[in-house]
């Protein structure tokens, strides 16, 4: 079969797609047959050789496509289509997934846009319920919010808290389609100071939680944005992973909880767990059309060079995606 691997680790010029060995199916694993592959930002940082833990040469950790051996596992059939997150090897013809991680495609839905789903919705799902633990009617601030991410975080808050949704982007496409999904305050963060719109949106009381993409940029308008007893989740350091001179009194002051979470290198039954938790609150919304994957633009996966420079050049608002069948 033919894949998608890093020469050397480094820029995007030294992604080739290439004859690669077939997957070995192991025990409690699924065979599929790849139709669509998402590009991530943990695709560029294993591709670049950050990261620890990518022992898959092929890059990638989200399809879709068929399943075309099940090695047994009875949960699934030959011919089922599904997508889902994997341990590397996505963007190849061939991937094995562990099948308690694997969810089938609602028929609404073609590989393209299911291949949009799993990376940012788990993410999301993670961060704004696992973690920031966001209750019914509360109010939230989502950074980035014309990433994959943040479309799939604004959609989450809306149609299963009724959130209050305030996000920020550096364009008026992008805040646009926020505003499509349901944001109710949209910050354009070139032109206005996102600290000072939370502060009057919420008549001085901050958001519940937080949606932290960029890091030490915004450790200053965060801490000013976040309600007492906040719940301030770190997701990405876009914008620096240094902070000088922090005050610890002034998370203490507020009761602020700040965790910081990766999903890729969480544990295979982390996963498998949020993979069953999301897909059972989520399905029946992706089936009806309450909840939509955001594509951006597709690639064949010969073009995956162009493909991740648009993700580094920040241009998409929502998922890019490979086609590879």
């Amino acid at each position: 079969m033919k894949g998608i691997i890093a020469k050397e680790p480094g820029g995007r010029e030294q992604l080739v797609y290439t004859e690669m060995p077939d997957p070995i199916l192991n025990k409690g694993e699924l065979l599929i047959e790849v139709h669509a592959a998402a590009v991530n930002r943990t695709d560029i940082l294993n591709r670049e050789g950050k990261t620890g833990y990518a022992s898959n040469p092929i890059i990638g950790v989200e399809v879709a496509g068929v399943v075309t051996d099940t090695n047994g596992h009875h949960s699934f059939s030959v011919g089922d289509r599904v997508m889902g997150l994997v341990n590397g090897g996505a963007y190849a013809e061939y991937v094995t997934m562990p099948a308690n991680r694997a969810m089938k495609i609602p028929d609404n839905l073609d590989f393209t846009e299911a291949a949009a789903i799993p990376e940012v919705f788990l993410t999301a799902f993670q961060t704004l319920y696992w973690i920031g633990r966001l209750s019914d009617k509360e109010s939230v601030l989502i950074h980035a919010g014309g990433s994959g991410v943040g479309t799939a975080a604004i959609q989450l808050a809306k149609v299963l808290s009724e959130a209050f949704v305030i996000t920020t982007a550096g364009s008026d496409n992008k805040l646009n389609k926020c505003k499509e999904l349901g944001a109710d305050v949209l910050v354009n963060y070139k032109e206005q100071n996102f600290a000072e719109q939370v502060e009057k949106v919420t008549e001085g009381k901050g958001v519940s939680v937080i949606l932290d993409f960029i890091g030490a940029q915004y450790w200053q308008g965060n801490l000013q944005s976040i309600a007492m007893d906040g719940r301030w989740v770190l997701i990405g350091v876009l914008g620096g992973s240094t902070v000088d001179k922090v005050r610890l009194m002034d998370l203490m002051a507020k009761r602020i909880q700040l965790t910081g979470t990766l999903l890729t290198p969480r544990s295979d039954q982390y996963k498998a767990e949020l993979t069953t938790d999301f897909s059972n609150k989520t399905y029946e919304l992706f089936k009806i059309g309450q909840l939509k994957p955001i594509v951006d633009t597709v690639f064949a996966i010969e073009e995956v060079q162009e493909a991740h420079k648009m993700m580094e050049e920040n241009r998409n608002t929502g998922k890019i995606v490979l086609k590879v069948k």
